[in-house]
């Protein structure tokens, strides 16, 4: 297997004015060689006449691909390291890359034109409809939709006297698709390649080969481009109906993508609920709970098929249920979940639901399960950001108190398993500005790498963990990590806590968040204090959970404080009231 070069060696020089399109460039040829064979025919040839094109005309391409949108007006295609852009456009025009002069509907006119040209442009169409001179482009284009529901129309015909033209790029949907070959999503654009130039992004070197990729089918390309499109019409406002009318099935096969289907059908479940169409909404999250189930029975306890649903489509359904006053179908459907569920956070939502369902039918409650109450204090401070004024109150030389929150405990676990979270295993690491594998909240993450996790972790039982946490700091510095966040994490800090925290208590909670990285990595206490001269038996350190006035524990929070309390760790919540000010007093 060919390895492929690192970040470092992909990034153009900023001191060359089109270093954007050496970077372009780059991707093309990423795409061609690892992509090739999910590309068609069509798109081949896209690429070829991108590279025939004359230099200048393939850097004015990629800053049109760059900027948003596809139509642009010619007087804002000025830059100097092009030259004349007239002279750029014809050889893209003649390739058929750009569009001269398109059609334009009316919301891309009000798109193009800045409101004292849409005045002057439609002055004829504003008068007849007796609107005032002062109308805002919102309000102006509202009120003249009726009137003009032409066929589109150039902008010469809009605006005869325009002193401007414009273009439409013709070929973004398949930049955007060789963007996604090279990332693996579309959360990513070509900023990556800047911020790295900059120094501003940098990345661990993970050995890329010419088998590592997002997508091994054309299909898959297919199936991820529908649900962006899909969640892209939900944020500029589509009824849900229509949209859920337009959902694809899931490909079988594809982990990734029915986990990325299933949360676009609890987005549209969401809307739908908004929109007072429960029905469509509960048909929305039980494909996404129990998918590859009908809705007329509940799935096995158990089953693969439920351990792969989504956790907070179930409980949406259930509560929606709930709400609808269909409370024998939610507790038909709750009470197996509630016998083995799939994690902390669905019985924790279940232990609070079933009660309810079970009293509204008259039934007997379960038997509760008491929960001995965590440990709290309650402080009257003067007024001001509530966790420093805890941490500055309670910080004393012999006993310091650092504002943490979720860095601290994710960060000693991302510095010792380094090596296990970018090992470069196939589907992991596809092109060179990955923060962390792109399997990571995928259901196998663990499993695939259990052996590696299991040999970092180990250091813990024999001492090595002090050093080897220690040396990643100083080796990765600043480059990006799902889970270290280098700003929040000094030296000093590291020390205090390797010498205060004990590897036991660290294995617990590393375990714990292996168990469910994405809901486990958040939660955290805000503040430690740490007491290294603390009495032989007793913690050398404590978590504090701060609350502010009115302030309530999150769901999260409490599954880590009843973790802590399992395991005797020791952790407090600390509920913060605010001194009356002199005034006050003086009022009294």
């Amino acid at each position: 297997m060919n390895s492929l070069p690192a970040a470092s060696a992909v990034t153009a020089p900023l001191d060359d004015p089109r270093y954007y399109l050496a970077n372009f460039r780059f991707v093309l040829d990423w795409v061609v060689e690892r992509h090739g064979d999910l590309l068609d025919a069509a798109e081949h040839e896209v690429v070829s006449r991108i590279l025939a094109l004359p230099e200048a005309s393939q850097a004015l391409l990629v800053r049109m691909v760059m900027r948003k949108g596809e139509h642009f007006r010619t007087a804002r295609l000025d830059y100097p390291e092009i030259g004349d852009a007239e002279a750029a456009l014809a050889p893209l025009v003649e390739a058929g890359l750009v569009e001269d002069d398109p059609a334009l509907d009316l919301e891309t006119l009000f798109q193009q034109l800045r409101l004292p040209e849409l005045r002057r442009a439609l002055v004829s169409e504003i008068a007849a409809a007796g609107l005032p001179p002062t109308t805002g482009k919102a309000a102006l284009g509202e009120a003249l939709a009726p009137r003009l529901t032409t066929e589109p129309r150039r902008l010469v015909e809009w605006w005869p006297e325009t002193p401007d033209r414009l273009v439409r790029l013709t070929v973004m949907a398949t930049c955007d698709r060789l963007r996604l070959m090279f990332f693996g999503n579309l959360r990513q654009d070509w900023s990556a390649f800047v911020l790295a130039e900059l120094g501003l992004r940098q990345y661990e070197r993970v050995e890329i080969t010419a088998y590592s990729r997002a997508f091994q089918r054309r299909e898959e390309l297919d199936a991820y481009l529908a649900l962006h499109r899909l969640r892209e019409r939900l944020a500029a406002g589509e009824p849900v109906e229509a949209l859920h009318a337009e959902l694809p099935e899931p490909l079988s096969d594809n982990a990734w993508l029915a986990s990325r289907h299933r949360r676009l059908c609890v987005a549209l479940g969401r809307q739908a609920e908004r929109e007072g169409q429960g029905a469509s909404a509960l048909a929305l999250y039980h494909r996404a709970g129990w998918p590859e189930t009908g809705l007329e029975a509940a799935p096995e306890t158990g089953s693969e098929k439920e351990q792969a649903g989504s956790v907070e489509a179930r409980i949406r359904h259930l509560r929606l249920q709930e709400r609808r006053g269909e409370h024998a179908a939610a507790l038909a459907l709750a009470e197996p979940l509630a016998a083995a569920p799939a994690s902390e956070e669905e019985a924790q939502a279940l232990a609070r639901l079933v009660p309810r369902l079970r009293r509204r039918l008259g039934l007997a409650p379960p038997t509760p399960r008491r929960e001995p109450a965590h440990a709290r204090w309650s402080l009257t401070l003067p007024p001001g950001p509530v966790e420093a004024a805890v941490r500055d109150h309670l910080h004393d030389e012999a006993a310091p108190v650092h504002y943490v929150e979720n860095a601290l405990l994710t960060g000693l676990f991302g510095l010792l398993c380094w090596e296990a979270l970018f090992a470069p295993l196939p589907g992991a690491f596809f092109h060179p500005f990955h923060s962390g594998p792109a399997d990571l909240y995928r259901e196998d993450f663990v499993s695939r790498r259990r052996a590696r996790f299991d040999a970092c972790l180990a250091r813990l039982d024999d001492g090595r963990h002090r050093e080897a946490i220690l040396a990643t700091w100083r080796a990765k510095q600043g480059l990006a990590s799902p889970f270290v966040h280098w700003g929040a994490l000094d030296e000093a800090l590291l020390e205090r806590a390797l010498a205060c925290l004990p590897p036991a208590d660290l294995r617990a909670c590393f375990e714990r968040l292996l168990g469910d990285l994405k809901a486990n990595r958040a939660g955290l206490p805000d503040l430690i204090q740490f007491r290294p001269e603390a009495p032989a038996g007793e913690p050398r350190y404590r978590l504090i959970e701060v609350k502010g006035p009115g302030d309530r524990l999150q769901d999260n929070q409490r599954r880590w404080l009843a973790f802590f309390r399992a395991q005797g760790m020791p952790a407090v919540v600390c509920h913060v009231a605010w001194q009356p000010s002199p005034e006050a007093l003086g009022d009294e």
